[in-house]
């Protein structure tokens, strides 16, 4: 089968398009995916280049922080449809158009401590095909294209992970920075469909965009956020930049606020005034792992067409290179997808 193989930590250069790789073969808890569709992500690239690891022998360079298996094939973001199962698989499931969980806590009815994470601890979806336990193939009713179905599983599950943990209820003010990526794109729209008041921070040039997503009020995020928001002002903070702006986020939260932090776009190492934390009461959240019941609430979401897809741009799976140069330009909203088959 044709596929992308990361050889290595390193640049574009360490991506290889080949056309001679073995296609997996389920064992008898998975299933056998025929991938339409995958979505590009800020963790693909971070994984490439070992910014995970927090040391210099990248030896802790994966999401779990263990070292990865090279070659790998990326890709978390997977659409597609079941063309085998295991022996021990309902055969019902052939031919089901299915979203990949990315967040495997199963391989093979084995249970994985910490989780593992699709296209990092195991192979992914950069290829014509993928096996993963049936249990994280999740059958999808939907009218969508196989390229829009492709933006929704990495970024929404993680903005939906980042809500539930936070609990964000209705009428709740929630600010979300990094707002035109693919997760804070997604977290508008759920928390919207929550019944929140959605405050995004973004570029001046996605103002307008944000605001017919459903964004009640949009910043620049280069705004004093105190001074446009005032202080104790927010509920929640949805957070996927960190950076030097980072204590501003604490500072508009109201007392017993929560903030939840996903990401750390701006910068990993922020400056925290433990007064701040304890004396507002607030409550953090590091959200990696879904919790349980998130995917398969997505699912419905989608099904029920409460979020809309945002596909920004698509490219055939030999032109990754180029993918990821054009989203790390970040002139766009949503997602960057790679059509790998066509439905047969």
């Amino acid at each position: 089968m044709a596929g992308v193989l990361l050889m290595g930590h390193g640049g574009p250069e360490m991506l290889q398009y080949q056309t001679d790789i073995k296609v997996p073969q389920p064992r008898e808890h998975e299933v056998l995916v025929r991938v339409f569709a995958a979505g590009v992500n800020n963790t693909d690239i971070n994984t490439r280049i070992g910014w995970y690891s927090k040391n210099d022998s990248s030896d802790d360079a994966s999401w779990g922080g263990t070292s990865l298996p090279f070659p790998l094939v990326q890709g978390a973001d997977v659409c597609g449809e079941v063309v085998a199962v295991g022996c021990k698989v309902d055969v019902n499931r052939l031919g089901q158009r299915v979203l990949i969980e990315p967040c495997i806590t199963e391989v093979n009815g084995e249970t994985m401590q910490p989780p593992w994470y699709f296209g990092s601890e195991c192979n992914g979806g950069f290829a014509e095909y993928t096996v993963v336990a049936a249990k994280h193939a999740h059958r999808v009713e939907s009218s969508f294209s196989d390229a829009e179905l492709a933006t929704f599983p990495c970024s929404y599950s993680t903005a939906e992970n980042m809500l539930t943990r936070a609990n964000v209820r209705h009428g709740e003010k929630v600010l979300i920075t990094g707002a035109s990526g693919g997760v804070g794109s997604g977290a508008i729209q759920l928390a919207k469909a929550r019944g929140a008041q959605v405050i995004a921070v973004t570029s001046p040039a996605k103002q307008a965009q944000l605001l017919q997503l459903g964004a009640d009020q949009v910043l620049n995020r280069h705004s004093d956020l105190v001074a446009a928001l005032g202080e104790n002002s927010v509920d929640v903070v949805i957070d996927l930049v960190a950076g030097k702006g980072w204590p501003q986020l604490l500072q508009v939260l109201r007392p017993h606020g929560r903030y939840a932090v996903s990401g750390a776009i701006g910068g990993p190492m922020v400056s925290l005034d433990v007064r701040t934390l304890y004396l507002k009461d607030l409550s953090f959240f590091g959200c990696t792992v879904l919790a349980p019941g998130v995917f398969a609430n997505l699912i419905t979401l989608i099904e029920q067409g409460k979020v809309k897809p945002l596909l920004a741009s698509t490219f055939t799976l030999k032109d990754i290179h180029q993918a990821q140069q054009v989203f790390q330009q970040k002139e766009y909203i949503g997602k960057m997808v790679l059509q790998i088959n066509s439905p047969s």
